[in-house]
């Protein structure tokens, strides 16, 4: 599946080829549909720099950046230079995706990723992701800060922790009633 790489978005161009991306994975969101169902989409898809690397990495897409095919490397320094800790998002990005997971961006609930276990549209995403560092202090009113806003909108709050390039801890948040 031929995408261009316009700016920091990536764009499948190709009708088909953006249903069947959404379709096998959730990848991306069609131009104009907040919430989209898969038989209504008739417009290209747009990725994200994120997503788009993920699925060059497993061959499902070609970029292209001004008729130029774009590899996997030339993609990752893009995204380290458009993307504030790539390395350590990406990690937990394909944490998530290797198992299975929908992972889109959280930015509407203030963190990294929001992780669904089917699909938006199909069910709630249970889990919000904000990605640290293992070195990185967190205060304790950015925790109760993240448990509110997760006990608000119904979901879990993790912070995720990669170590190396392809190991990750989690430290889950929950309130108690007692």
């Amino acid at each position: 599946m031929k995408s261009e790489l316009v700016e920091n978005r990536i764009i499948v161009w190709n009708i088909e080829d953006s249903k069947k991306l959404f379709t096998e994975g959730y990848f991306g969101k069609p131009i104009g549909m907040p919430k989209p169902k898969i038989e209504e989409i008739d417009v290209p898809l747009i990725l994200d720099l994120i997503e788009g690397l993920y699925l060059l990495e497993n061959k499902k897409i070609s970029i292209s950046k001004l008729k130029q095919k774009m590899d996997v490397e030339q993609m990752i320094e893009i995204c380290k230079k458009e993307i504030h800790g790539f390395e350590k998002k990406y990690i937990v990005y394909k944490h998530f995706r290797d198992k299975g997971y929908i992972i889109n961006p959280g930015i509407k609930f203030g963190c990294d990723f929001a992780v669904y276990e089917k699909g938006p549209g199909i069910d709630h995403a249970p889990f919000l992701i904000q990605v640290y560092n293992r070195n990185e202090s967190i205060t304790s009113t950015e925790i109760v800060l993240a448990g509110r806003l997760a006990t608000t909108v119904r979901k879990q709050f993790i912070l995720a922790i990669p170590k190396g390039k392809d190991k990750v801890d989690f430290l889950a948040l929950d309130w108690w009633k007692a």
